[in-house]
């Protein structure tokens, strides 16, 4: 059995809210499907498929994330990925504290053994909102783009590795395991 993994920084649920909250107060097109909220999180590494028996050893491997101190992260704007000029992502941008960057290297390092390959591009926190089928036209766009709020700021204390299976309907998210971080200290 094949098994798509990825692995997640789980953002708080007030967090999410206030998304969603958002991006329905900029848009009420009843015809947009959002991605739901149990989806919205922040993908750290995206690994692949892989055996049963890789993901129970993938699991165990990443253990050493609970030595990690919780990430302050902040949600400041809504932007959008391109293919051929036209819009097929809104997503929200996020920028973390460094914590989140060491993070990964020790992913990717924990994971080398199982020869899953490192991430190439530039890491770009983001949270996917929105898979656009159809061009929603420029002022859809551009509203987005030029909506400005105060940042929401927060800190992001969980990481879990998820197991995504796709179907005609979209994916579904199935949690393997869940990885606590550290509190922070004042």
């Amino acid at each position: 059995m094949k098994n798509r993994l990825f692995v997640s920084l789980n953002l708080p649920d007030n967090v999410i809210e206030q998304i969603v909250s958002l991006h329905e107060e900029i848009s009420t097109d009843e015809n947009i499907n959002w991605e739901p909220k149990d989806k919205l999180h922040l993908t750290i590494k995206f690994i692949g498929n892989v055996s049963d028996e890789m993901k129970d050893h993938i699991s165990k491997e990443l253990t050493f994330i609970d030595q990690f101190s919780e990430i302050k992260c902040a949600f400041y704007n809504f932007g959008f990925f391109y293919r051929d000029n036209k819009p097929i992502i809104l997503w929200a941008g996020l920028s973390t504290d460094d914590q989140l960057n060491k993070l990964i290297t020790a992913v990717n390092e924990g994971l080398k053994k199982f020869s899953i390959p490192i991430e190439q591009r530039k890491f770009n926190p983001h949270i996917t909102l929105l898979r656009i089928k159809n061009d929603p036209g420029i002022n859809f766009v551009n509203t987005f783009k030029n909506f400005t709020f105060k940042p929401i700021l927060f800190s992001a204390n969980s990481i879990t590795l998820y197991k995504s299976v796709l179907s005609p309907e979209g994916s579904k998210y199935f949690g393997i395991k869940n990885y606590k971080l550290k509190e922070l200290e004042m």
